[in-house]
């Protein structure tokens, strides 16, 4: 577990260093970079990226893992996520927008247990409130995503999770 967090940390800075760290004025921006914090079945903490595509329509990606374990039983997930999400402002608050949107994820879960181990796809529609800071670079983001398992990696999985939410603070560029 500690080599694969060195190694997402180093995927992390590099891809962050990777991209014009040029900072937006006002309440718009076009890309951001950050963490999503959340509470589904397949990440925990996923690095978090946000680009608009058009002017209401961004992608947001998010790479990410959530450890197991009980009893002696330990596992993780690796996930990886892409969504659409549709934007539109909310009343005369600057920054301040809502969003409609769907996506896809894929996982897969690592056990030395055959019980706790396998590939995972699902689909989620989602929707959630994004804000952006008019004087620093900074955008921050809460979502739902109430996942629909297309593929489940073990037979304990649930094919329906309801409890997906989440909060992101990304950089924003």
């Amino acid at each position: 577990m500690k080599k694969f967090l060195i190694a997402f940390n180093i995927v992390f800075v590099l891809s962050f260093s990777a991209v014009s760290l040029k900072a937006q004025d006002g309440s718009s921006y076009k890309s951001g970079i950050g963490l999503r914090v959340g509470g589904g079945y397949y990440d925990i903490i996923a690095a978090s990226f946000k680009t608009f595509v058009t002017d209401p329509g961004a992608i947001e990606i998010n790479i990410g893992f959530r450890p197991y374990g009980y009893t002696g039983y330990n596992w993780v997930n690796l996930s990886g996520s892409v969504s659409y999400q549709h934007h539109f402002p909310i009343g005369s608050v600057e920054g301040l927008k809502w969003f409609v949107g769907g996506g896809l994820t894929a996982f897969n879960t690592f056990s030395k247990y055959e019980d706790y181990k396998g590939f995972g796809l699902g689909v989620f529609p989602t929707g959630g409130a994004d804000y952006k800071f008019g004087n620093i670079p900074l955008n921050v983001s809460a979502d739902f995503r109430p996942t629909i398992a297309l593929i489940k990696p073990y037979s304990y999985y649930s094919s329906f999770y309801a409890g997906n939410v989440g909060i992101s603070a990304r950089y924003t560029f």
